[in-house]
């Protein structure tokens, strides 16, 4: 897939996914978990995102026909709050 995608933490504790090289532009997606699901979830929250970003991708890749890789994805090592 063209590009890379970086999935970021936003000011509001959404986690959105990005063109990696358009940190202006607007979210491609957004998750929003409740405050329920992030209590459940605890710290793990960055992580179910990732992997649900991560398929989304994928199958929009292998409908597609083009190849999705793991490297194709940046996520900070600390969660960046963006406003």
């Amino acid at each position: 897939m063209a590009g890379f995608f970086e999935i970021v933490e936003l000011s509001n504790g959404d986690i959105a996914l990005r063109r990696a090289d358009e940190q202006d532009s607007d979210a491609l997606v957004r998750i929003c978990f409740s405050e329920d699901a992030k209590a459940s979830l605890q710290e793990h929250h960055m992580d179910v995102a990732r992997v649900m970003l991560e398929a989304g991708v994928r199958l929009v890749g292998d409908l597609s026909g083009m190849e999705v890789e793991s490297d194709d994805f940046e996520v900070p090592q600390s969660s960046q709050h963006l406003h």
